[in-house]
């Protein structure tokens, strides 16, 4: 699965606030500091081959039986749809039918998002979730949900749904299920310009995307990443598509304030860094990316995009990425030891299964790391619950330790098993 992983969730009655939330700077000036004295800029050249590398193949990499994963992972008697009720084998069935993996890599199209899509890992909008009854599960927990795609992300198309609804794609870090009217497929030709162009990255959250004539596109994420045409002294000029005619491309014409967006990567640098998380920390939990939101692992990708730093979608593979430390089977103490001497502020990331945080600096002398956490986990009488969070904060290894029933065998500092510095 991508995104973060979860097991239980059940509000339980706590306290009305966490310590962490109120005693950490909630603040990335407040930790930054220490990289005015070390500015660098990433190679783009090498961002750009990762970023594009869907429309430069001329087939699917991964084989017909890997894409299938999900019909080896969900079965009925032990998934719910969206009225709380077990999905039948009917579901299932349907479901592989409609997937028509028979005719999987026969089209092989590049193709571009026309806005925020979903990816899904059946060609379906319904939801899967685990057993509503137990914590940390149910709401928002759609395991069907794979991750969400920017407006205008490159993406390749394998093959359409029996259907058609449906079509199949990957994008340069996940692949699974989009709907047919929320892609618009391209000629080579054009993704080779589009290649070949400079390009700009957002820098604003939620900002309106307005055609020439002043028609709405979609909405700025950090993230996103846009073709220059031509710029004026306060504005880009780039391209977008969104929308076609007739199934052919519509290419437009869209004006992007200087004030959002930045020709070239960023530098990694203090100013920086505190423009890119206070627009990021606008987000709350959102599973896969669901509701316009983000969750652990997106909130960091998407963190690092604007300065040319690549990382995988999913908490796993990103914290296998650059130098590499295991922290399993230290205790707390010599974790935050072997933390406090070898991690790097804002470039060395803390994983634990499933979940995935990168470290700041300290407060206090207490380590501090910045995450997009679901909630914290309880336990009362052998029951587990979860204090809800819900959104992307600044806090420490231990937080929620001031929660009556905070299961410290649970926590974070307890379960994490590496670190990585990836730049």
């Amino acid at each position: 699965m991508l995104g973060c992983s979860t097991k239980n969730e059940m509000k339980v009655e706590e306290p009305i606030k966490i310590d962490d939330l109120s005693y950490i700077p909630q603040s990335a000036s407040n930790y930054s500091y220490v990289l005015d004295s070390n500015i660098s800029k990433a190679d783009q050249s090498k961002f750009e081959s990762q970023y594009f590398s869907v429309w430069n193949m001329n087939a699917p990499i991964d084989d017909k039986t890997s894409v299938q994963w999900a019909f080896n992972t969900f079965r009925s008697g032990k998934s719910y749809s969206e009225n709380l009720q077990l999905h039948k084998d009917e579901f299932f069935t349907k479901m592989e039918i409609n997937s028509d993996y028979e005719n999987y890599a026969t089209l092989n199209q590049r193709a571009v998002a026309l806005t925020e899509i979903n990816m899904r890992a059946f060609p379906t909008d319904r939801p899967l979730l685990r057993d509503p009854e137990k914590a940390g599960e149910g709401f928002p927990f759609d395991y069907l949900q794979n991750t969400t795609v920017h407006a205008n992300k490159p993406l390749f198309v394998t093959h359409y749904s029996k259907d058609k609804e449906w079509v199949h794609v990957f994008s340069s870090f996940a692949y699974g299920w989009v709907k047919a009217n929320e892609i618009v497929f391209l000629e080579k030709k054009y993704t080779d310009l589009w290649q070949k162009a400079e390009q700009i990255f957002i820098t604003k959250e939620g900002e309106p995307i307005y055609s020439l004539n002043n028609e709405f596109l979609f909405k700025t994420k950090i993230g996103m990443m846009f073709a220059l045409i031509s710029e004026t002294e306060n504005e880009y000029i780039v391209l977008c598509v969104s929308k076609y005619k007739n199934k052919e491309p519509l290419f437009l014409k869209s004006k992007i304030s200087k004030a959002h967006a930045n020709k070239g990567v960023l530098d990694f640098n203090s100013k920086n860094i505190n423009l890119i998380m206070d627009e990021i920390s606008k987000s709350n939990y959102g599973w896969g990316g669901m509701y316009g939101q983000r969750d652990c692992s997106s909130t960091l990708r998407d963190t690092f995009m604007p300065f040319g730093i690549w990382l995988p979608r999913n908490s796993f593979q990103q914290s296998k990425v650059g130098d590499v430390i295991s922290l399993d089977g230290l205790s707390d103490e010599e974790k935050i030891t072997t933390i406090k001497e070898k991690a790097k502020a804002f470039k060395t990331l803390l994983y634990k299964q499933g979940h995935i945080v990168l470290y700041v600096g300290s407060h206090d002398d207490k380590v501090v790391v910045f995450q997009n956490t679901w909630g914290i986990k309880t336990k009362n009488n052998g029951i587990e619950g979860r204090f809800i969070v819900g959104k992307t904060i600044f806090s420490t290894l231990r937080i929620g330790n001031n929660l009556k029933y905070y299961d410290d065998d649970a926590g974070l500092l307890r379960n994490l098993k590496s670190m990585n510095t990836i730049y």
